[in-house]
């Protein structure tokens, strides 16, 4: 009787999780299938399948790709993305190492600094941060990823301090008996011991920064860099007039990318969040 009761809750459970997994894939399908359609029949019959009179083949990605430089734009929002990421994954993953082996007072401010900074709504800093930044001059793609640091070290931190408490303390006290020094045992020991959550942190930060229109729009200079966000709004036209075959078109090529990344390492994301959370 039990073992029919287990595989019943299994078959609801497959049905509903199939269901929000429709759900959540629907609307990409959407992007993409009025991505094919001309602009007439995108706001007219959204949800209808393609036809010979509303078919456009690729002339909206020609075009609008042609239009507002789109691939332009590929290069800067892959510059900010890498270079951010990077960044945020050595820098915190060292400053989760500190906070985790060294317990005094200013390592308990410095992990409490960065979860407080998870709660801070960035609409509460953002005209500070603006006139801040341009002042320093990070409104580059090559100096923009020091924001996003700051932003970005609250989740990073936590995550790394959760598995960093689950390394085994005497296998960095070897590495030091060994001549060892801080930084290498931490670049040769600890790091490599902590790639999933390194793999999980990578992903996660990758989907918010390539993603994200507001820090960008108001940090970069404008009128010489602009990411995939930014460049999309530019087929919006005067008089309420908008591209929408050109804008599904772009947001089809802004998506694959990062899907395409999420599915290479999505087999390390549930296994570095346990990690990271459980564990310690």
């Amino acid at each position: 009787m039990n073992g029919t009761h287990e595989r019943k809750i299994n078959r609801v459970l497959t049905v509903v999780f199939s269901l929000l997994c429709l759900a959540y894939v629907a609307p990409i399908f959407l992007v993409f299938l009025n991505s094919l359609k001309k602009n007439i029949f995108i706001s007219r019959e959204p949800f209808r399948w393609l036809t010979e009179l509303n078919f456009n083949g690729l002339d909206n990605y020609i075009y609008a790709t042609q239009k507002i430089k789109f691939f332009s734009s590929i290069g800067n929002s892959v510059i900010i993305t890498v270079l951010s990421v990077i960044l945020i994954l050595v820098c915190c993953s060292m400053c989760a190492w500190y906070i985790s082996r060294v317990r005094d007072r200013l390592s308990n401010v410095m992990y409490y600094l960065c979860i407080f900074s998870m709660v801070v709504p960035f609409q509460m800093v953002m005209f500070s941060l603006s006139k801040t930044a341009d002042s320093l001059k990070l409104n580059t793609p090559w100096l923009i990823p020091v924001i996003y640091l700051g932003f970005g070290a609250g989740l990073a931190v936590f995550m790394f301090c959760g598995f960093v408490k689950s390394i085994p303390l005497e296998i960095e006290e070897a590495a030091m008996i060994d001549g060892c020094n801080p930084l290498q045992t931490f670049f040769h020991v600890v790091l490599p011991i902590m790639k999933p959550t390194y793999i999980s942190v990578a992903i996660l930060e990758t989907m918010w920064i390539w993603n994200d229109y507001l820090l960008p729009y108001l940090v970069l200079d404008l009128k010489r860099y602009k990411t995939i966000p930014i460049v999309i709004q530019y087929l919006r036209g005067g008089y309420g007039k908008t591209d929408m075959g050109g804008i599904m078109a772009c947001m089809v090529l802004a998506i694959i990318p990062i899907i395409l990344f999420y599915l290479i390492c999505q087999k390390h994301i549930i296994k570095g969040v346990i990690a990271g959370a459980v564990k310690g």
